[in-house]
């Protein structure tokens, strides 16, 4: 019982520990320049058996564990901050690149790894395979808060959250082939459309139960509405999983449709998913680190060829990919080019690589090595150098603007009542009004003016001033009249 005592508050200082280190390891990765997930898998490299002995973690089953939850709640993050007006304009290039795209990486990747790596041809197509798809973790951190242009931002966006169907699909096809003696191609191409197309199904219809139930559930406290959706997002993978389709497309389709819905509590919703997503996106990555094991890393056959192959991959199979897969959609030589540099390998191509693990392949720790140089080296040289990219080929647009967002005030909680914070940016018609003569619905009052980070009591006579942020008190039955015109003196201005 003491020993068992002692094991659970080691783990739960351990547990402490990392994540105070991860989350301080996000300032180094600012200032450096360097993607935060490089950190964290260096941060649990360290704390490893290999170094510091501090962590003995040789488990692929909880790494795999660990790395789908995180998944979950990143791609359900990820989904709930895309608005669906981006999306379906770059849809089919997006799908494009999920399938096309990804069989085509995967192609060329598995004849890099048969002539480099000297590995069979079913190996060298799983090979291919855990490394075929984009990461949506690292896409969306890469380019979150980045003035991107959102055109190329979207299509990322929705490649990342779209391709891991045909990853999987084509990692599991391939460690069947390899060991079973008899597998049936007709199954597994049956498969993967079965995958695709009932992870679509149940993520549009969890998303619409899930968005109406929030709204109309009346609910003790505000924070439970953030518990409850997340609880959607898990209960979507789970039931897709379920079926044997593909519950992370499941995921990201059911955040998007959650997403783009007027939604109680919308903003603490938000704010809990990013938070929680963060978090996970640190354990998941230090896991990851801790199951490498440095010792066996340092085999200059192995570096060599590891980072060969990912030069390939960076600089050969992901290009031709795009191009190809693009072959028939409106993009420049530019996009191309920034799509190709931005396609982000990270935490799904590792979780990918303990399916052979725990599948018990020949040679899967030699696999995953292998997957772990891929990764960091995308992580290195991509990462590190899109926003540079971006500026270089003048893909960027304007600073992005903060839509209008409800702050769920305890004090109102169970009134009929919501604040509305909004930012007043320039192209905004409101600029140089006064509040007498805003147009605004009928039980709408402007309460307050942050100015230069001071705060004004409003009068009629009250200008308002680009940079303003402007918090208004309405009644619920008039906050999405209040939006849609608010969002209207945006976007005539930008019409002219």
């Amino acid at each position: 019982m003491l020993l068992h005592h002692f094991d659970t508050d080691y783990i739960i200082l351990l547990l402490s520990t990392l994540l105070i280190l991860g989350v301080i390891t996000t300032k180094f990765s600012t200032r450096l320049g360097v993607p935060s997930l490089v950190l964290f898998i260096m941060l649990g490299m360290i704390m490893g058996s290999d170094i510091l002995d501090i962590i003995y973690f040789d488990n692929p089953n909880i790494a795999q564990l660990i790395g789908v939850l995180a998944l979950i709640v990143i791609l359900f993050e990820g989904g709930l901050q895309t608005k669906w007006s981006s999306i379906k304009k770059v849809a089919y290039p997006s799908l494009s690149l999920a399938t096309l795209g990804v069989l085509l990486t995967t192609t060329i990747v598995a004849l890099a790894a048969k002539y480099i790596l000297g590995m069979d041809w079913l190996v060298a197509f799983l090979l291919g395979s855990i490394v075929g798809s984009t990461d949506a973790a690292a896409v969306f951190a890469a380019l979150s808060g980045k003035n991107v242009k959102q055109k190329l931002a979207s299509t990322l966006e929705a490649e990342s959250g779209t391709n891991d169907p045909m990853a999987v699909f084509l990692t599991l096809s391939f460690i069947q082939l390899i060991t079973m003696e008899e597998s049936n191609v007709a199954l597994l191409i049956g498969s993967f459309f079965w995958q695709m197309g009932i992870g679509l199904v149940i993520g549009f219809i969890l998303g619409k139960i899930g968005s109406n139930s929030i709204n109309k559930i009346s609910l003790d406290s505000s924070g439970l509405y953030p518990v409850f959706a997340l609880a959607f997002a898990i209960l979507t993978y789970g039931l897709t999983a379920m079926v044997n389709a593909s519950g992370l497309l499941a995921v990201y389709v059911a955040a998007l449709v959650i997403g783009n819905k007027e939604l109680t509590y919308r903003h603490s919703i938000l704010r809990f998913n990013e938070g929680f997503a963060w978090m996970m996106q640190i354990l998941m990555f230090v896991i990851l680190g801790l199951l490498v094991f440095p010792s066996q890393l340092w085999d200059w056959t192995l570096i060599w060829k590891g980072f060969l192959v990912a030069f390939i991959l960076i600089f050969i199979a992901r290009p031709i990919a795009v191009y190809l897969s693009l072959t028939f959609f409106k993009f420049t030589n530019k996009e191309k080019l920034f799509i190709a540099w931005a396609g982000l390998r990270g935490a799904v191509p590792i979780v990918l690589a303990t399916f052979p693990m725990i599948s018990n392949v020949e040679n899967s720790q030699v696999i995953f090595n292998y997957v772990f140089f891929i990764v960091l080296s995308s992580a290195l040289i991509q990462g590190s150098s899109i926003v540079y990219l971006a500026n270089k080929l003048k893909l960027t647009g304007p600073n992005k603007t903060t839509p209008p967002h409800t702050l769920e005030l305890v004090s109102i909680g169970k009134a009929n009542a919501e604040m509305i914070e909004y930012h007043v940016e320039e192209a905004n018609q409101l600029i140089g009004q006064t509040m007498k003569n805003l147009e605004l619905p009928k039980n709408v009052l402007v309460n307050a003016i942050i100015r230069n980070e001071a705060l004004i009591t409003p009068s009629g006579e009250t200008s308002i001033l680009k940079g303003d942020i402007l918090y208004i008190l309405s009644d619920k039955k008039s906050v999405k009249e209040l939006k849609h015109k608010l969002n209207e003196y945006v976007d005539r201005s930008i019409a002219h």
